[in-house]
This record gives C-alpha cells, structure tokens and sequence, in this order.
C-alpha cells in the first residue's frame, strides 16, 4: 500500500498515517467493515516500524473510526454523526484554480424525476420519465451466451483496444442494416462510438467551436441541450408541430443566423415523437445546400414504427454528403451497452475517427463483437419485431388510458412510432412545479420545459409509454390525471 509520508515533516510518522486513514474513513473511500492491511506488510511497505503502524492504528481505535478483531486484523468502522473529512470542514481552502471553476457557476445541477419519485416513498411508484426501452424485454440470457461464444472463439483479441473505428464485421452488418433500409453505406463509411451520445458530442466538436450557432428543433432532446450549452455553443430553435421541424420557417433563421449545424430528429422526435413530412425532409436538405450548411440527423429508434408508412432517413436523401448520421443499439438493447455508430462520408469520416481516437481510443472491443454476432444470426430482427408488438400495445394503452382520465384541456398527439407521448397541459399548470406532487401520488414524468431551447414553456411533459406493461400504464396514468385534475 502506498500512502503519502513526508519525511522532512515535523508531523510524526504515525500521525501521518493516522491521518491518511482518517480521511479515507471519514471520506467513505475506505467502507465500513473494510480490512486495513496487516500492521508488519504495511510496516514493511512504508519502510517504517512496525511500531508506528500499530501506533497509528491505536490512535484510529481511541477515536472509534476502526476496530480489532482478535487473530483477524484491523477493520473499519462506520463514522459517527458529526465526523467530517477536513476537507469539508470550513476554512479549507481549494487551490485557486478549483475556486475559479466555483466562481464560473458550471452546469446546472437538477434532481432527476427518478431520484424525486425514489425519495417521495410510495410503495409502487411508476415512472414515465425515463429516455429508454424497457430492458427487461431484452433476451440477456441469450446476450450472455452471445459474449461468452465470443470469448471462446476470439480469446484475448476481444479484449484489445481494436480498431478505432470499430470492429470491422460490426460496421460491415451495419452498413448492410442501413442499405436494407435505402441509407447505402459501406463499411469504410461506418464510425463505431459509444452511444449516440458519444456520437453527437463528437460531430459538435469536431465542426463547431464556442460561439458557434447550431438550430436545433424546439423542443428538442435535452441532453443534447445540455452539451450544446457546456460547449458554450448559442442554440437556436426551429418551431414544431405534429409533422416535425417547421421547415417553412427555417429560411429566415437561416438568414438572420447564419448557423454551422443543424440537429435534428426527423423520426419519431424526442420529445414529441413527431415524424417529419417527406416534402419537409427534401426542403430542409435542399435548404442546407443552399446556404452550405451541415445536418447531424439523430435516429434513435427510427425502427419503431407502429402504424403508417415508413420514411427514408435524411441521409439516404442526401447525394452531395450534407448529412452525418448517428445512431444507437442502446435503445432497442439495453441502454449500459454503449454502442452506437456515425454514417458519414467525405474529409469528415476520416477527421471523426482521429478525433474518436484522440477521446477514448475505441469503444469496448468486446461489446462490439458480441452486438455484431447477436445482429448477424437474425436475433435482433427477432428481438425487433417483438418489441415493436409490445410496444404498439403499450401505446394503445398510453392513449386510451389518457382519453378516460385526463381532464378537458390535456391535448396530445398520438406518436407513429417511437417511445414518447408529449402532453400539453393546460395554460398555467406548470409541469415541474406538478412533479413532487406527483411523484408523492407514486408516479413520474419528464417536465417539457427540460426540452426547449428557448421560450421554455412550462405546461409541457414527456411520457416514456415503452417501460410498463398496460396494468402498469393505466394505474400510473390514473394517478397522474388525478395530480393535473387537482392542479386545474
């Protein structure tokens, strides 16, 4: 064990190491019931007496911060109630550069929905606030199966770094999905990243610096308001209604603006779960030729369609290389996968793989292996289609479960496809100011406010209808129209 010793110091060396455990106790870094090393090894690590171990072990045990157990050794003990590291204690300063990171305010620290609902106690609390399918649709016996077949047949290569632009059989299985779906792509064009968020904070950095305007949709997805915010980029939103982006309005911003960037969403949107108009899908591209700009299309779950005819990706529209595309298995498998991927060609391929290089090296080795074999048997299709069942009945019993409870004045439009239902409220309910409430009724959402870019409008929340099956759905709906009624 390596603890910090000055020996110039006019600290004693027991009191040092005391100290240094102390801390790690009293910080929570060394848990309660946790073995301290044998008083003769660590002794003989630090080049000490042994009697200077036992000393500052003594010392520990008068303060009640570890105790000994005969013929074992030395353990930890739980703090008592007051005891603070020093660190805490008032008066200890931060060097001045971490003071300066205080001062500059950083990102906003808001409770999450879940955290809200854990806290409020209710004993069957339902939450709709979460940004995932319900992983507990996801075959993980089959998955596990999946990566130990790997294992045995790759060995240690699996647990290399790998390509930095993903595992080659990976990116030739997705660009084949993509083709199916009328995106052609070779492999070469495939960049494999960790999540779809990895894949949007990449292509941000890569083409916008701070001060940069990017359009987004508004509402949008939060958390990639909340990048562009910490890249200190100036967002723009482009109004939305039920068919997606209102393009007949981009012009104008276009103008005025003069944006690098435009993110969007043009299949089942998140929030609203808008799908964009065909007409609007050729307008917006013939528009970011125009005035030479870039389009990042995020398509999240564009698999889940439920009703109505499917729509080609921006990308498999663009002939002149407009548009990069990301998307994600997180959603459809299980969101701690981390696997997503960019479809782009042109100078910016090549500059998005040095740039992944430069942030992580490569996504995990191994789970792309094991996405790849579980992809190219069938599975996923399989897997697909069955959540795509599921899912449909769920969104029937989003929407009758509302029909029968909310109050007059709720307004919502059924989603074709995806995970979310956007509830407007009515004038003067705010939805975040509804959330505690609601979470002691035992349910939760996310507030709309979250999602917009500018003019934050507060009567707006998210339903995620895709975590619980239909019992579920109505009980937690029934709860909450019960909440908004009593706002109203």
């Amino acid at each position: 064990m390596r603890i910090p010793l000055d020996r110039q110091s006019q600290q004693p060396l027991y009191k040092q190491i005391e100290g240094y455990f102390r801390e790690c106790i009293l910080a929570g870094s060394l848990a309660p019931e946790t073995r301290l090393p044998a008083t003769r090894q660590l002794a003989r690590d630090l080049g000490v007496n042994r009697i200077t171990v036992e000393t500052a072990y003594s010392a520990l045990e008068a303060d009640g911060l570890v105790y000994s157990r005969v013929g074992s050794g030395t353990y930890a003990l739980a703090p008592l109630p007051g005891q603070q590291p020093s660190r805490e204690q008032p008066g200890a300063p931060w060097p001045l550069w971490q003071e300066e990171l205080l001062a500059s305010g950083g990102l906003e620290e808001v409770v999450s929905a879940e955290e809200m609902l854990l806290a409020a106690g209710h004993p069957a609390p339902v939450s709709f606030a979460g940004g995932s399918g319900d992983a507990r649709l996801f075959p993980s016996e089959d998955f596990r199966k999946v990566i130990q077949a790997v294992m045995r047949r790759d060995g240690s290569e699996a647990l290399d770094y790998g390509d930095a632009k993903g595992y080659q059989p990976l990116r030739a299985t997705i660009a084949g999905v993509l083709t199916s779906q009328g995106l052609m792509a070779g492999a070469e064009q495939i960049l494999i990243t960790g999540g779809s968020q990895q894949a949007l904070a990449l292509v941000v950095q890569l083409l916008l610096k701070a001060g940069d305007t990017i359009l987004v949709e508004n509402p949008t997805y939060s958390g990639a308001l909340s990048l562009f915010r910490a890249l200190g980029l100036r967002i723009v939103g482009v109004p939305i209604d039920q068919h997606g982006m209102c393009v007949e309005e981009l012009e104008a911003l276009l103008q005025v603006h003069h944006p690098r960037l435009i993110y969007t969403m043009p299949t089942f949107q998140n929030p609203t779960g808008a799908c964009l108009s065909l007409a609007r899908r050729q307008q917006l591209l013939a528009l970011a030729e125009r005035y030479n700009l870039a389009v990042l299309e995020d398509d999240y779950v564009g698999d889940l369609r439920y009703e109505g005819r499917s729509l080609p990706p921006l990308k498999a529209l663009d002939s002149r290389g407009l548009v990069i595309y990301i998307s994600t298995y997180s959603k459809m498998f299980m969101p701690g996968l981390r696997v997503g991927f960019i479809a782009a060609e042109g100078p910016v391929c090549e500059r998005l793989v040095s740039f992944k290089r430069l942030n992580d090296l490569a996504t995990s080795n191994l789970m792309q292996r094991a996405v790849e074999a579980y992809v190219s048997v069938g599975r996923y299709q399989n897997h697909l289609r069955r959540c795509v069942h599921v899912y449909r009945r769920r969104r029937e019993a989003v929407l009758q479960a509302l029909n029968r409870c909310m109050p007059a004045g709720v307004r919502f439009h059924p989603p074709l496809g995806g995970l979310f239902i956007w509830l407007q409220l009515p004038p003067g309910v705010d939805a975040r100011a509804l959330l505690p409430l609601a979470c002691q009724a035992g349910v939760a959402f996310a507030p709309g406010e979250d999602f917009f870019a500018e003019g934050r409008e507060k009567n707006h929340l998210r339903l995620n209808f895709a975590a619980h099956p239909p019992e579920v759905i109505a009980e937690g709906i029934a709860r909450l129209a019960e909440v908004v009624r009593r706002a109203i």
